[in-house]
């Protein structure tokens, strides 16, 4: 991620919200780091430095401002598009930290040595691995110190502190104050029921929140999740652990609101990562809309509806077994196939708003009697197949560092065609460039003759092409009507490559000017 001085300058000045967590500004002055949005008053230029990281302003010697909360900006955004070692690596610090092993156990997972490992995070970040995780830690446990009530020993843990005492020491070192102190400072406490905890996660603006519950509501899996009113919920299962979670829009905020019960606060950390991958709250929705509307069939709706995410998912297994079916009967079918499996194999669990089951395990549908409850035989062997293989070790939907051999693996399983895996992809793996290319719907939205002809026209959406997808889905009529009445004379009205970006969503130097 190459840093503009001056875009991040005009940025900063405009306080722009779709610039928040891209970069931090350090104020020399006062030796603070803090977000573009940051409401503090404005430095002078010659004041301030720009870093490409929270972690990056931190090894400089700047320490975070208190007020500005820079824990609370939106992740770096998938700034490359595509799979490479960084964003890969990037995943895996946010799934589970460097706790197993280090650099080295990273890197070797990854394929290649802790050193060009370090180099490759030093030249895209500005600071090392082991400073970003530490970063992402220190900025959790501060989010757990300002928002909920838990005691200091339970938000150590929480944060992936191996003692209380290191905690402390982190804490002093980069705030200069203790943990209480910081605690006395926050502008407000409720005292929330126990177990219990509220988040605000932030994103970029625009975000279509509206259409992001359509797509859930339409494909809840029923007693394990459900759309009520402009609030999504579900149960969880982590780490043995029973417990559910609420999200709504904190428009106000440019934030979701998150609240979470779960039994054993340590897997907080990891409960909010995935929340945040399955509401896709880091992505850069103005590179996004740059490349998506240069395509004639694509601006309008890019204008007029910006903002749409990919609706990812809370576990893996869960969307492929759903998946299976969606990719013979149909979404309606399958979410009939899916309640009947939830209710005769998932564990029973009352929680709130007429969530019953948890989804089953892998475990209790490997060899599970899914005819007895009217699932076609096929569907029923590819469900047990996909089961046996998660049970057995052979597939895993975690730490997923090279997504093309993971589903050349998945598609070896008997009703797994390529719509199914690429689906897993987009919102399993959270690939920004996965594509259905044999979905002949999209083809016949945009009026194209064969698959071929959608790969091919999809070349130019790249690296993004997994938000054309949601767009020709989502308004496959409109954009389909609109191609027809346009046809004769679409290339005089947007040529290839010489579309506008979005009116109002303008890049940072036509902000300027």
């Amino acid at each position: 991620m190459n840093l503009d001085w001056r875009e991040c300058s005009r940025a900063r000045l405009a306080r722009d919200a779709r610039f928040d967590g891209k970069f931090f500004i350090g104020v020399l002055t006062t030796r603070i780091y803090c977000r573009p949005v940051c409401r503090g008053r404005t430095s002078q230029e010659k004041n301030v430095r720009y870093f490409r990281s929270a972690a990056a302003a931190a090894e400089a010697g700047f320490r975070p401002r208190l007020r500005c909360r820079p824990e609370c900006s939106p992740g770096t955004p998938a700034w490359a598009g595509k799979q490479n070692t960084v964003s890969r690596a990037l995943r895996l610090i946010g799934e589970t930290g460097l706790e197993d092993g280090g650099v080295e156990a990273l890197a070797e997972h990854l394929g290649i040595g802790s050193r060009h490992l370090r180099r490759l995070f030093l030249r895209h970040f500005g600071a090392t691995p082991t400073a970003v995780a530490q970063t992402r830690r220190l900025h959790f446990a501060k989010k757990l110190i300002d928002e909920t009530t838990l005691p200091m020993t339970q938000i150590a843990f929480a944060a992936g502190f191996g003692s209380v005492r290191r905690f402390n020491a982190a804490i002093h070192n980069v705030y200069h104050r203790t943990p209480t102190q910081i605690r006395r400072l926050a502008q407000k406490m409720f005292r929330q029921p126990e177990n219990q905890y509220l988040f605000r996660l932030n994103f970029r603006p625009p975000y279509d929140w509206k259409r992001m519950l359509e797509f859930l509501a339409n494909r809840g899996n029923p007693g394990v999740e459900a759309v009520e009113g402009a609030c999504f919920r579900r149960l969880i299962l982590v780490n043995g652990n029973r417990g559910y979670f609420e999200v709504s829009l904190d428009a106000s905020r440019n934030a979701l609101s998150v609240r979470v019960q779960i039994g054993d606060p340590r897997s907080l950390f990891s409960i909010i990562e995935r929340i945040r991958a399955m509401f896709d709250l880091d992505a850069d929705w103005a590179t996004i809309a740059r490349t998506l509307g240069a395509d004639p069939a694509l601006v309008s709706r890019i204008n007029s509806n910006p903002g749409l995410r990919i609706p990812g998912c809370w576990n893996g297994f869960e969307l492929a077994t759903r998946a299976i079916l969606e990719q013979r009967f149909g979404v309606s079918r399958s979410t009939v196939l899916v309640g009947q499996i939830v209710t005769a194999f998932g564990e029973p669990f009352c929680a709130v708003n007429g969530l019953t089951h948890l989804f089953p395990t892998p475990e209790a549908l490997a060899d599970a009697n899914l005819e007895s409850i009217r699932v076609p035989r096929p569907q029923a062997d590819a469900i047990r197949a996909l089961a046996r293989g998660v049970r057995h070790g052979q597939i895993s939907f975690e730490k997923v560092t090279d997504s093309d051999a993971f589903l050349a693996g998945l598609s070896e399983i008997p009703g797994m065609g390529d719509w199914t895996t690429q689906w897993v992809a987009m919102r399993a793996l959270r690939e920004p460039d996965a594509f259905p290319s044999a979905d002949r719907g999209l083809a016949r939205t945009l009026g194209l003759a064969s698959s071929s002809k959608l790969e091919q026209r999809s070349q130019a959406w790249r690296p993004w092409r997994a938000y054309a997808a949601i767009y020709l889905w989502t308004f496959a009529g409109e954009i389909r009507a609109r191609g027809t009445a346009s046809a004769p004379s679409a290339s005089k009205k947007a040529p290839a490559g010489k579309a506008a970006f979005p009116s109002h969503i303008p890049v940072a130097v036509q902000r300027a000017s």
